[in-house]
C-alpha cells in the first residue's frame, strides 16, 4: 500500500503543512508545538500504519491517526476560542479533521 497515494494521507499532509504555516508566527510556543504535533502525527501514523504488512497492525495506526484528528480538532477549538486562530481558518481545519475522521474510520472498518 503506497501511503502516499492515499487520498487521507494527501489531504492530512496539506493539513499539517498549512497548520505549520498559518502558525509560524504564533509566540505562545506550547501550544504552538502541541498543535503542530497533532497535525503531524495523522499524516505520520497513516504512513506507518501503511507501510505494516498485517491488518491489525495497520487498523492500530490508523486508529492512532483517527485519534489525533480529534485532538488536533480539540486544539483548534481552543485555539479559536483564545484568538490564536482565526474562526474561519478555525472552520476549515475542523471541517477538514472531521472529514479524515470519517475517512480512517472507513478504513479501519474495511480493514476489520
Amino acid at each position: 500500500m503506497r501511503y502516499d497515494r492515499l487520498d487521507v494521507w494527501v489531504l492530512s499532509k496539506d493539513l499539517s503543512v498549512d497548520v505549520y504555516r498559518q502558525l509560524a508566527d504564533l509566540q505562545d510556543f506550547g501550544f504552538k508545538n502541541q498543535i503542530t504535533r497533532s497535525a503531524l502525527s495523522i499524516p505520520s501514523n497513516i504512513a506507518e500504519g501503511a507501510e505494516r504488512l498485517g491488518d491489525k497492525e495497520r487498523r492500530n495506526f490508523f486508529n492512532y491517526a483517527k485519534g489525533s484528528a480529534g485532538e488536533f480538532r480539540t486544539q483548534v477549538i481552543i485555539g479559536v476560542e483564545i484568538g490564536y486562530i482565526h474562526q474561519e481558518l478555525g472552520s476549515k481545519w475542523i471541517a477538514t479533521s472531521e472529514r479524515l475522521a470519517r475517512m480512517l474510520g472507513a478504513f479501519i472498518v474495511k480493514l476489520t
